[in-house]
């Protein structure tokens, strides 16, 4: 049977792969044969572009087996190991964890931060804090209601709005984090080193608060992560323009 599981998923992968690579190919021959006016902007984006194509990917693939209910043995297993491991006495913090995901949180802070940046000539990394966060609030209540995925019930919760997939906590994070680390770098290039470790935790602390709490499958917080990743990064390869304040990516290395 783990034999069986193992094959299957390492195909899986393989599959994946083969999808991006194609993609990834097709776009930059056509882009070049075409002579299309992106072409400059698509070939010095070459990791944002292929970040973006294997979040999308992936993200499709977790829709996919959460919509025709493939994952729910190992989603389901894989919460009750969460539960196993970790300890009673880290149940409340984990609480104040999933507090900082809160809309309530983060709609302020996102408009606090937004003003900041537009106030100070920063305007791309306002818009792109500012769309990320709309995008994934929208996104999330669209997802939800059409997936209208059942939350768990293997132990006592805590009741949350709206249906399980995705966790709204999770992208949440995931695109504020994602945007201000994409926006900070494009003003001082080395804030990425400290800005970016920070924001893996704090994404990874946040998806794992809602499995601690039995709120969220895996894969709710998963597909959430990467749909969080993924707006910020596809909306930072239009906002941003090659010059300084607007936070070129290549004049912040010149620089």
């Amino acid at each position: 049977m783990i034999l069986i599981v193992n094959s299957e998923f390492v195909i899986d992968v393989l599959k994946l792969a083969l999808y991006i690579a194609c993609i990834y190919t097709g776009l930059n021959v056509y882009a070049r044969q075409a002579k299309t006016p992106w072409v400059v902007r698509l070939t010095a984006r070459r990791f944002a572009l292929l970040s973006v194509l294997t979040l999308v990917v992936v993200g499709v693939k977790i829709i996919e087996d959460v919509t025709t209910q493939d994952s729910g043995p190992i989603d389901a297993a894989l919460l009750w190991y969460v539960r196993q491991v970790i300890p009673p006495v880290m149940i409340s913090f984990f609480g104040w964890v999933t507090l900082a995901g809160a809309a309530k949180v983060l709609a302020p802070a996102t408009a606090a931060l937004s003003i900041l940046f537009y106030a100070t000539r920063y305007r791309a990394q306002a818009a792109l804090l500012a769309a990320s966060m709309t995008s994934g609030w929208a996104l999330t209540y669209a997802v939800k209601s059409v997936v209208g995925r059942d939350r768990p019930e293997l132990w006592s919760t805590t009741w949350y709005w709206g249906s399980s997939f995705p966790s709204g906590h999770t992208l949440s994070t995931a695109a504020f984090s994602t945007a201000l680390v994409i926006g900070t770098a494009q003003i001082w290039p080395k804030s990425r080193f400290i800005a970016l470790p920070l924001a893996i935790v704090w994404i990874s602390l946040m998806a794992l608060s809602r499995l601690v709490l039995g709120v969220h499958w895996p894969t709710d917080v998963l597909a959430a992560i990467c749909l969080g990743v993924l707006i910020p990064l596809a909306i930072s390869m239009v906002v941003f323009k090659d010059d300084k304040r607007s936070g070129s990516l290549m004049t912040a290395k010149k620089n």
